[in-house]
């Protein structure tokens, strides 16, 4: 069982199992952000769309266990690949980061953690049913910019007041020159859905190429 007193060990652990999807940056973002909406009393689930094998789903189901034990987790991913990738993307291809629903489950047995609720499919098939009618905090991590765009027409209108959305692979290379730059879909999708909407975000920095935003709800 995850003891999270331990928690700068956890963080350790899980950046070695896969260090070239999750490393120390990325974690430790993701630690303070949860940590900091559920010690708020920020009400709502935690989601996860692109959970892929579930190294960051075993974070988030720690911080629950550890801060607020009756807390839902969901997680959703095609475990297929991703999707066909949109004029607006780059780098991966269709198909690629495919995974099971058994390596999730064997990820969370690792650790000896609850299994959380799962939702196997393609985004338009799940969003709408399955993302719970509250949301205190989400982690967006789904490449290609279609793909960031639904999560997002479906997240934010759910995020209870002082929730967070957290956003992988959004490079602003202005306020964050070392961020990496490999999914522009990313923050087209982020800009072409908050622009219009007049909601700013919050660039996320690390000691490496960390590409993050936050988008807090008023």
């Amino acid at each position: 069982m995850v003891d999270l007193k331990h928690s700068n060990s956890l963080l350790s652990e899980l950046a070695s199992a896969n260090p070239n999807m999750t490393d120390l940056d990325r974690l430790t973002n993701l630690y303070w952000g949860l940590t900091s909406v559920l010690r708020a009393d920020v009400p709502g689930a935690v989601v996860e769309l692109g959970c892929n094998a579930g190294l960051t789903s075993v974070l988030f189901a720690s911080v629950i266990l550890a801060e607020d034990p009756g807390r839902e987790l969901h997680l959703f991913d095609s475990f297929e690949g991703l999707p066909a990738p949109s004029a607006h993307d780059a780098y991966l291809k269709e198909g690629d980061c495919r995974t099971s629903p058994a390596e999730l489950r064997a990820s969370f047995a690792k650790w000896e953690l609850p299994e959380p609720t799962v939702h196997p499919g393609w985004f338009d098939t799940t969003l709408e049913e399955g993302v719970p009618p509250q949301v205190a905090f989400a982690y967006l991590d789904s490449d290609f910019y279609e793909s960031i765009l639904i999560s997002l027409e479906h997240v934010w209108p759910r995020l209870a007041p002082g929730g967070s959305i957290v956003i992988d692979d959004y490079c602003d290379a202005e306020l964050n020159p070392r961020a990496w730059n490999g999914l522009p879909g990313v923050k087209k999708a982020c800009d072409d859905y908050f622009g219009p909407r007049g909601v700013s975000g919050r660039v996320l920095v690390g000691a490496g190429d960390l590409a993050f935003i936050e988008y807090r709800k008023p």
